[in-house]
């Protein structure tokens, strides 16, 4: 099966007028779509539950996008029974079927895009280049594991023992389990399902409970494209029942999962326990938070410094886990790249996703009222340059907040926040930046902006992140080139969109015949 060679979708700039009204357009298109209501898929049954979660726009959460069936424990027992069942046929199916299931689904979304895009941008609060990024990224990663696909899935050549035809080969795991984040309730949902599927797995995949109507649309798409009933069975439900029953069935071969370091490590801890009926070690990959550092140089240039850091701080309101959380500078440039930053953090619009400002709400009321917590803590800390203070009216909106003169060791320059708030901390020089950088339980992004070549080159030996962007921001991975996955309490560094994250989900079986 031949293919052309590999590239990421290409951006749509919808600061050209025809291309935003397109975007309005698709807005309203979409908005007439609201407050359906999405079942469970389970086999070749469609589920309706009373029992339901509903979806808000988190820039105005009076407005429901939609109501997902919530899951019962029952229900994740019938969906791994039906996982089980079509998996004896899925993981014989010929490599040509699951790799055009992937592809035929990567073609079902460009033609859908603007709509997915519009999608997001209502239930989950992106403006317009932030809902683009996430629904290239889904379509790459459909069509960069089909591909990989066509490497792992072969024959591996063995050394030949005398008298013997030898190799190997990677075969499924059986049915898995992905549990996804509300972040990147597309691209990731999509990643994280199709990449065990193309291997020849069969999936349960549980969305975030405030993205329940984009992951529902994503399941249609690979129904759309060919998937057989029973390889994808879409079961949203609340975490701490239908998560928790799918984390600890023994029928459970993997799981799959990203969100926070808590819940990760819950996951971890409760997956190495042997289970009665139990016949294997649950295999775990993990992609978790992050307190992303940046370091700026006395040599840096300034100018690309700050605007870096600007975007990669406030970037989907700095939602992301490897958004800018600690902006570290040598003190020789302290005040110049303060100055620079907290000018361009001023010019951000805060507002309303679907009229495209550059800063939206974050994702709810739980995550809102944790941001004013450390709003109410950074003039004890440090010192409030732009912002500190939460929106006014419907919305959960928190002001681009920056915070000057912070110690490494600060609550703010520590722990995890996954709002607009970005910690800035001097130091006296480079090898203190180094120190303070590593310094963290994570290990996801880092960076450094200096224009000094050994200073870049200690950076790539001892910056300890998973992934690491030299003079560039620290955001915007893309899949084939930035295979994604951290270090630490960052994750299992399982690498999405890398070359070997379909191993993941497959095990080598060593073949010997005697002749």
């Amino acid at each position: 099966m031949n293919l052309p060679t590999y590239a990421p979708e290409n951006y749509t700039d919808y600061s050209q007028p025809a291309h935003h009204a397109d975007y309005e357009a698709a807005l309203e298109k979409v908005r007439g779509m609201l407050g359906r209501d999405y079942p469970l898929i389970i086999g070749t049954e469609r589920i309706t539950t009373e029992d339901k979660i509903s979806s808000l726009n988190p820039c105005k959460p009076s407005q429901i996008i939609g109501r997902t069936s919530s899951a019962s424990q029952d229900h994740a027992s019938l969906a791994l029974q039906a996982a089980w069942k079509a998996f004896e046929t899925w993981k014989h199916s010929l490599l040509e079927t699951r790799v055009g299931v992937l592809l035929k689904a990567a073609s079902i979304i460009k033609a859908r895009k603007l709509e997915f895009n519009a999608l997001l941008t209502l239930e989950i609060g992106k403006n317009f280049a932030e809902a683009e990024g996430e629904t290239a990224e889904a379509i790459d990663f459909l069509e960069y594991y089909a591909r990989q696909a066509l490497i792992h899935c072969q024959p591996i050549q063995t050394f030949q023992m005398p008298g013997e035809r030898d190799h190997a080969e990677y075969i499924p795991l059986g049915v898995g389990v992905s549990i996804t984040p509300w972040n990147f309730p597309l691209a990731i949902f999509l990643g994280q399902a199709a990449a065990p599927i193309v291997a020849g797995n069969t999936m349960i995949v549980k969305p975030a409970e405030d993205a329940g109507v984009v992951a529902a649309w994503a399941v249609d798409v690979l129904l759309e494209a060919g998937l057989p009933a029973g390889v994808i069975n879409f079961l949203p439900g609340l975490g701490e029942i239908v998560g928790k029953t799918l984390v600890e069935h023994p029928k459970t071969r993997f799981i799959n999962f990203t969100g926070s370091k808590n819940v990760g490590l819950w996951i971890n801890a409760e997956a190495a326990k042997v289970q009665p009926g139990q016949r294997w070690i649950k295999r775990v990959t993990l992609e978790l938070g992050g307190k992303d550092g940046m370091v700026v140089d006395e040599t840096a240039d300034l100018d690309a410094a700050a605007d870096a850091a600007v975007a990669g701080a406030f970037g989907f309101a700095g939602q992301k886990c490897s958004a800018l959380s600690r902006l570290i500078v040598v003190q020789d440039v302290y005040p110049a790249l303060l100055e620079k930053v907290v000018a361009r953090a001023t010019k951000l619009v805060m507002g309303q996703a679907e009229d495209n400002a550059n800063v939206n709400a974050v994702i709810n009321k739980e995550s809102y009222d944790k941001s004013k917590i450390y709003l109410e803590l950074a003039p004890k800390e440090g010192r409030v340059a732009l912002g500190g203070a939460a929106g006014d009216g419907e919305g959960y909106f928190i002001q681009p907040t920056i915070v000057a003169d912070l110690k490494p060791e600060a609550r703010l320059a520590q722990e995890e926040i996954f709002g607009p708030i970005l910690a800035v901390i001097p130091v006296k020089d480079f090898n203190e930046a180094m120190h303070v950088v590593n310094d963290t339980e994570y290990g996801l992004t880092g960076g450094l902006f200096s224009s000094d070549e050994s200073r870049l080159m200690h950076a790539e030996r001892e910056l300890h992140v998973g992934n690491l962007y030299l003079n560039r921001k620290i955001t915007g991975a893309m899949v084939g080139s930035h295979p994604f996955g951290g270090f630490n309490l960052s994750g299992t560094d399982s690498k999405g969109g890398g070359p070997d994250y379909l191993l993941h989900f497959m095990q080598m079986k060593s073949i010997a015949r005697k002749i």
